[in-house]
């Protein structure tokens, strides 16, 4: 390779930020280990902060500095990233439709036409619905500062909102992010509870990283999302959801998922469900597509009947 083809592949090994041991490196790039060298020196020339550790086990790591330089990307991390824009501009999180907007345009105005349309494919193909009324919104400050907290295993300090509107302060250790319906949750280790927890983002604030640092401990659970969906179950709700619906029950279980038990009954099946409100039951009903019986709550007939009056209005 030339030395240009060769600082760009460099640099795409290096963008993955993981720590790279300089043999494994040299070989990549089928250079000296001075020759690698130079070529690390050149990417600090041009702003790229590059750690690097000497010895026997000595290697190197990107590092994020002061300011961005330049990124190099994939053609596949391109188009992902276009995607994610695009989706974003219309997304929940306070403050990012804007700068997502002007971030995509100049993102688009450097594609290549291939690449556009590969995008433009992805986005005419996918139905994505914008963000639902009422849907709290989370501050972008607070999101990124949760992330980076994670990324680093880096102890939290934060004032949370619980449900019965009592502020506490709080000292976590973050493990995961869980972007779920229509909120966001961190999945954390509370110190002073002594027990892992979730925490809605929208009722997080000011959040403080401390610079130290722990050993991420294990999760009780296969995953992030599944702690998160184990605990929404456990919370009391305000709706004792029933209904029996003219379809098989394996069809229902597919749409409904892990928010809601769905049973064979005879021909059909019974739908049960426990929910803070009633937009997504009905929601369910709705995409069914299916005859149903509501016997709980009344407050979800009346829903239903509100909502087929109104579609009963368009013309």
């Amino acid at each position: 390779m030339s030395t240009s083809e060769r600082m760009l592949r460099l640099l795409s090994l290096l963008q993955t930020h993981r720590y790279w041991p300089g043999p494994e490196l040299s070989d990549r790039l089928e250079v000296s280990p001075r020759t690698l060298r130079r070529d690390v020196d050149r990417l600090r020339d041009l702003g790229y902060t590059v750690d690097a550790v000497r010895g026997a086990a000595g290697g190197y790591q990107l590092r994020a500095g002061g300011s961005l330089p330049p990124l190099l990307l994939e053609d596949e991390e391109a188009v992902a990233i276009a995607v994610g824009l695009r989706t974003a501009a219309v997304g929940a999180v306070g403050g990012t439709d804007d700068r997502s907007v002007q971030a995509l345009s100049k993102v688009l105005s450097l594609m290549p036409p291939r690449l556009r349309r590969q995008m433009d494919a992805v986005a005419s193909q996918t139905d994505a619905p914008g963000p639902w009324e009422g849907a709290p919104v989370v501050d972008a400050t607070v999101l990124t500062t949760l992330a980076q907290a994670c990324r680093d295993s880096e102890l939290l300090r934060f004032d949370y909102t619980a449900r019965e509107a009592e502020v506490s302060h709080r000292r976590v250790e973050p493990l995961r992010l869980v972007s779920l319906g229509r909120r966001w949750y961190l999945v954390a280790w509370d110190r002073d509870r002594t027990d892992w927890r979730s925490f809605r983002l929208d009722r997080v604030t000011d959040p403080e990283p401390t610079g130290q640092r722990f050993r991420p401990r294990e999760l009780p659970a296969d995953d992030a999302l599944a702690f998160v969906h184990q605990g929404i179950r456990r919370m009391p709700q305000r709706h004792a959801v029933r209904v029996r619906l003219a379809m098989p029950a394996e069809d229902l279980a597919a749409q409904v998922g892990r928010w809601g038990t769905v049973s064979a009954d005879g021909t059909g099946c019974v739908l049960e469900m426990n929910v803070d409100d009633l937009d997504w039951p009905v929601m369910v009903l709705a995409g069914s597509g299916a005859d149903f019986v509501v016997e709980s709550p009344p407050e979800l007939a009346d829903k239903v009947a509100e909502v087929g009056a109104r579609f009963s209005r368009v013309g």
